[in-house]
């Protein structure tokens, strides 16, 4: 974080390299015996999320795809041959509602982007396969926001990555929890 504050004119003193610490400290001063130490975990994650989702949606709207439609042509795409999945299929894959999933089919169907046919697995069930447009839509789209990512990380080395993703991962697991599950 560049700094032009003089220590002088800052709340309190000199601010840290690490907003969050500030925030931890402050509200020590403030509410004494609060336990403040979620700050400096909770608050970066919650501000590089949002940095992240920002960057996402405007590399998007540059390639000309929306999120949704980025979700689902990459939940069929990652299925592999024949690149093709039933409407169930879909739903629990990307945990949005059926009724999302029918929109978001119809819209990407508008577009050219998938088929929608009778299962072959199911009388009931509609499949829905990446047509050869929807195809090279999703591999150009994953391409360049991938690079684009890996530009935003590339400054974590190897060894940082792994201990990143250990920690996220060690995080999300303590966090989401199935319902009968009680909260660590």
């Amino acid at each position: 974080m560049t700094n032009n504050l003089d220590a002088e004119e800052y709340p309190l003193g000199p601010p840290s390299a690490w907003p969050a610490a500030d925030i931890a400290e402050s509200w020590q001063r403030e509410l004494p015996g609060v336990c403040t130490d979620s700050i400096e975990i909770i608050t970066p994650v919650w501000r590089l999320a949002k940095v992240l989702a920002d960057d996402r949606r405007r590399t998007l709207a540059k390639l000309g795809v929306d999120p949704s439609t980025l979700d689902l042509l990459s939940v069929i795409r990652r299925s592999g041959p024949p690149y093709e999945l039933t409407t169930r299929e879909i739903t629990r894959r990307t945990l949005i509602t059926p009724g999302a999933v029918s929109q978001r089919v119809a819209r990407a169907e508008q577009a050219g982007l998938v088929e929608r046919s009778p299962s072959s697995r199911s009388r009931r069930a509609v499949s829905v396969k990446l047509t050869e447009t929807g195809h090279r839509l999703i591999e150009n789209t994953v391409r360049q926001l991938l690079e684009r990512e890996a530009d935003l990380v590339g400054s974590l080395t190897a060894a940082q990555r792994t201990t990143l993703i250990e920690l996220l991962a060690n995080l999300e697991r303590t966090l989401v929890t199935s319902p009968d599950e009680p909260r660590r």
